[in-house]
């Protein structure tokens, strides 16, 4: 393990994390805050910087960097990032214990959109900003955005970008990592822009385009308005982030095949045809369950649209109450929350390539149980699916099962009921945000003791990292010289 090199690393991206604050700074001067919404922000800039810069002043001369340092730069980033970015609601008083504040921060970065916060409206609009721009770092990646912006890390790129960019398979646009992630990054910021142009146009105030634009870029949820989307009882909103959050829980790369490369064939990915219909079938099934509370067909479509979308794209925004939904639709909405979004998104969950590959494995095992001497290779996006990433799929739903039922155990503690429990565990682990009873769209999370909420954000990061970071992190081999 090069310690060294780990910590120059860590230290610039804390650093870059610092810059990420300035923003807020503006926000709060425009909002006319005083001093007491600026000082929050500039002692929590100056801590960040002056750390970030304290352990990265000299790059060390041995700058070997593999895939077990990418592993542990990338989760003690993250969990640094919800430490460091915590500071201003600290220091503000908005969110005084230590521990609720990092699991509102760890939310926020991880786009996952569970709060503590019982009355959101009430903090000041820095904090506001602050808490929902850490979306929009999240969701592409703040170390894909570090290495769009800093100077390059020698061989280190790939090992970064394969331990934070989400999927079984790590793909690149251009052969150089570095102008792939300035080009991910382009695209997103400018998605992002035309969300908040067509937010505006539909009536929402600026300020809260700006937040709601965020959060559906990064598909994590925060809102400005305790009641979320549903403060606006907008249709036009509805379909605009509606369909804005089913975009952004697309593969990212496939919108460069599409932008720069001029591509038609884009239907003919795989994953992309599994995610349409997941959501499609989804839709349907819950359009004819729910049916009878509904007097109104335009609003059955319209908040069942919405919800499905929100949902298999981890973001937790939401106008309805489905909480007060028959089991059925529950039910389809959990399986929703396991499924997540595309590989290379900014969504989160098992993601639909896995379980594509899952179902097809199943189908393969199946018919080689029926006739043993005709096995035909499994194909996925038309290519045969190596035996390596059959293995590391596998790997991969056990170890999520294993943690799941961990967190499970330790949630249930404090848990009034195993719906609770469950459904916070799974809205965590995979970055949705509101579940069902106590932690549903009209409820939160405050009312978990500490080690819970501390477990539920290791549960949050754990998730958006793809769980292996932080076991990599824990594991004691890790840390052994050489």
């Amino acid at each position: 393990m090069n310690h060294k090199m780990v910590s120059y690393i860590l230290g610039r991206i804390l650093f870059i994390t610092g810059v990420l604050m300035v923003p807020s700074l503006v926000v709060a001067l425009i909002y006319r805050e005083g001093w007491q919404g600026l000082w929050p922000f500039l002692l929590s800039i100056g801590i960040t910087c002056a750390f970030g810069l304290l352990i990265s002043l000299k790059k060390p001369i041995r700058s070997d960097f593999f895939a077990r340092e990418g592993l542990v730069v990338v989760a003690l980033s993250w969990l640094a990032l919800s430490f460091f970015g915590s500071l201003p609601f600290i220091f503000s008083g908005t969110i005084p214990y230590p521990i609720d504040a990092f699991f509102e921060t760890a939310s926020g970065f991880s786009t996952t959109g569970a709060s503590i916060l019982t009355d959101v409206e009430a903090l000041p609009h820095s904090l506001l900003w602050w808490r929902s721009f850490t979306h929009l770092i999240g969701g592409m990646g703040v170390l894909v955005l570090a290495l769009a912006v800093m100077p390059k890390i020698e061989s280190g790129d790939v090992f970064i970008m394969r331990a934070e960019v989400p999927g079984p398979t790590f793909g690149k646009v251009r052969t150089k990592l570095r102008s792939s992630a300035r080009i991910l990054y382009v695209i997103y910021l400018c998605m992002t822009g035309i969300l908040v142009i067509l937010l505006t146009l539909g009536g929402m105030p600026l300020f809260d385009s700006f937040i709601h634009a965020f959060g559906a870029a990064g598909t994590g949820g925060f809102s400005d308005k305790t009641l979320s989307v549903g403060y606006y009882n907008s249709a036009y909103i509805d379909y605009v982030l509606a369909v804005s959050m089913i975009l952004f829980g697309v593969n990212f790369n496939l919108y460069y095949a599409l932008f720069f490369m001029r591509s038609k064939n884009i239907f003919k990915n795989e994953e992309l045809r599994w995610y349409l219909g997941f959501i499609a079938v989804g839709f349907a099934l819950i359009c004819i369950n729910v049916s009878p509370l509904y007097s109104s067909m335009p609003l059955l479509v319209r908040d069942v649209f919405f919800t499905v979308s929100t949902i298999i794209t981890t973001t937790g925004y939401a106008t309805a109450n489905f909480d007060n939904w028959p089991v059925f639709s529950q039910v389809i909405l959990i399986f929703l929350m396991f499924i997540g979004g595309m590989a290379g998104s900014t969504a989160g969950g098992i993601k639909v390539s896995r379980i594509g590959i899952y179902i097809k494995t199943t189908i393969q095992e199946i018919r080689v149980n029926v006739s043993p001497n005709r096995r035909l290779p499994i194909l996925f996006e038309g290519k045969p699916i190596s035996a390596l990433l059959s293995r590391q799929t596998s790997v991969y739903l056990i170890t999520y099962a294993f943690m799941f039922v961990i967190f499970l155990m330790i949630t249930a503690l404090s848990a009034p009921n195993f719906l609770t429990a469950f459904s916070a565990v799974a809205a965590t682990f995979n970055n949705i945000g509101p579940g069902l009873d106590m932690v549903g769209p009209m409820g939160n999370y405050a009312g978990f003791n500490n080690l819970t909420k501390f477990t539920l954000s290791l549960a949050m990061i754990m998730g958006r990292l793809e769980l292996f970071p932080i076991l990599v992190l824990l594991s004691p081999r890790t840390w052994r010289r050489g």
